[in-house]
């Protein structure tokens, strides 16, 4: 089942939706049972319910014989605004590629250790959203990353519970200047600023039990892959994760709350940036006229268009 947050096309507020068996979109809180403050108008409001009683959404949205939205002008992040947004670094190819190009070894607490840091909750874009460089970057990458949306409430959330506190998945293009980051993290803290201008999300969030025949105890096997400009440069499978999903999950809510609508981000698959092949290897850093596609299994496609800078303004949604 596909949820998302759309713009209509007569440019009416965004909606969180649920894709309609028979085409188009139906309006949650048409679909759904009222929240106790009134109608629910975000996507995050009704994720428990979904997360608890999937299959219940599902017959409703089959026997649904009320309005939909035909077609969308536009796919926001499926959480717009979710509550937070850790992303891990849990690709063991990708981070020793990447350290190894700074002339660094492996950490071995990494190995015990699955680290993330906090990015910026407020930039995320969703789909086919115009994104620029940040002011002084002219190093700009691209990052295939598996999103985990969070469907309910928890804290010290068990290994052996924590798909139970998925409400599904989606695609995240956690987008670098690889430039400034590499400047601030040279501190020892960070990435921040080379980080937190824009996120690209979606373009849907597909809920978990689409994924059931994929998920083995902690793995999931899904293909992914980055395009740009057509040409495909990022091949991996989330089945590459060091650290589990439910070990993602586990550390994300020791000893802190995790609430539904809260992403997190698997860190970048091998293979899964410019930093990591080299930018000799890829036609150069991103640069405005450039489409990224990324394209997880089961997921879609999640696309981004490049611009120029516009005195910093900030990207479009």
């Amino acid at each position: 089942m596909r949820l998302a947050t759309i713009i209509p096309k007569d440019g009416s507020n965004p909606l969180p939706v649920v894709e309609s068996p028979k085409g188009g979109w139906i309006q949650l809180s048409s679909l759904l049972t009222q929240s106790r403050t009134g109608f629910a108008e975000h996507l995050q409001d009704f994720l428990t319910g979904i997360t608890l009683r999937t299959e219940d959404l599902k017959r409703r949205a089959t026997e649904w014989s009320g309005p939909r939205v035909v077609s969308a002008e536009k796919l926001l992040s499926p959480v717009p605004r979710p509550p937070a947004f850790r992303d891990f670094y849990a690709f063991e190819q990708h981070v020793k590629t990447a350290r190894a190009k700074r002339g660094l070894a492996m950490v071995p607490a990494w190995y015990d250790i699955p680290v993330f840091y906090f990015s910026n909750h407020n930039s995320l874009v969703g789909d086919d959203a115009a994104v620029h460089a940040p002011a002084g970057s002219n190093e700009l990458d691209y990052e295939l990353e598996l999103g985990v949306v969070i469907g309910r409430t928890g804290r010290d959330i068990s290994v052996e519970q924590a798909w139970s506190y998925v409400a599904g998945f989606t695609i995240i293009n956690d987008l670098s200047a690889r430039d400034l980051q590499r400047a601030e993290m040279s501190v020892g803290l960070g990435p921040a600023k080379g980080k937190d201008f824009a996120t690209a999300v979606g373009p849907y969030l597909v809920t978990i039990d689409e994924f059931s025949d994929v998920i083995q105890e902690q793995t999931l096997s899904l293909d992914m892959r980055a395009c740009v400009n057509g040409r495909e440069l990022s091949r991996g499978n989330v089945s590459a994760l060091y650290h589990s999903i439910p070990r993602l999950i586990a550390q994300a809510s020791q000893g802190a709350d995790l609430f539904p609508g809260d992403l997190i981000g698997s860190g970048t698959v091998g293979t899964g940036c410019i930093l990591e092949l080299g930018p000799e290897n890829t036609g150069g850093w991103l640069k405005p006229g450039d489409v990224v596609e990324l394209e997880i299994e089961r997921l879609g496609i999640l696309r981004t268009r490049i611009v120029e800078r516009n005195d910093g303004t900030p990207p479009k949604p």
